[in-house]
């Protein structure tokens, strides 16, 4: 009797040492579903990330290059007459404005925390929106320094700029103007640029107040 007890237990004893052969597979087969979705999920989100960097970089570009083409609109040196008249208008040093192209004295940064005078054109060479620059000099003393020519944005298909303003002295009402010659600033700058065909970024319509 007891010896046929003991051989009862024995393959009880077998059961609960161990797992089947049945368990294992089942165990390995959920462990590859995981890893087959581990694999893809970080796929996934690595794909998506260098999308949302792509997107960011476009979005900082443009937005860097439009707070610097307003504060070299917003920062151009005028007369102290304007100061001292409120009634007439802002009167800057030199200022002429075509479709094509935007010349003016404004300040730079000289990366001292101080500015200086520069003779600044903004124009398209090329397909690069540039700035192009040098040193203002009161009274030319030998040759012109040479200018500086830096890039804005790239891939650019076409740029137009607009003014604001009185067509003339007797007219009415203002209106936008394909020219401005100064060196009156006039009440608004649009600066309106397309980029080339197959490039998925859009510049909007930047109007920037001089006068400010």
């Amino acid at each position: 009797m007891l010896q046929v007890a003991g051989r009862r237990r024995l393959p009880e004893r077998r059961r609960s040492s161990g797992f089947t052969l049945l368990e294992l597979v089942i165990a390995l087969t959920v462990f590859g579903f995981l890893l087959v979705a581990l694999r893809y999920g970080v796929n996934t989100g690595l794909s998506i990330w260098n999308l949302q960097t792509r997107t960011v970089n476009k979005t900082w570009d443009l937005d860097a290059s439009g707070r610097l083409v307003r504060a070299l609109l917003t920062q151009i040196p005028c007369s102290p007459t304007a100061s001292i008249n409120p009634g007439l208008p802002a009167v800057a040093i030199a200022f002429t404005g075509k479709t094509d192209m935007l010349s003016f004295v404004g300040d730079l940064p000289t990366g001292f925390g101080t500015d200086q005078p520069a003779d600044i054109t903004l124009q398209l060479i090329g397909t690069r929106f540039v700035v192009n620059w040098q040193p203002h000099q009161h009274q030319l003393a030998g040759s012109p320094p040479r200018p500086t020519v830096t890039n804005i944005l790239s891939n650019v298909d076409h740029l137009e700029f607009a003014y604001w303003g009185l067509p003339s002295p007797v007219a009415s009402s203002p209106t936008w103007l394909a020219a401005w010659e100064g060196p009156s600033l006039p009440d608004l700058v649009r600066v309106r640029m397309k980029f080339s065909a197959g490039d998925p970024r859009h510049w909007p319509d930047l109007v920037v107040a001089p006068r400010l």
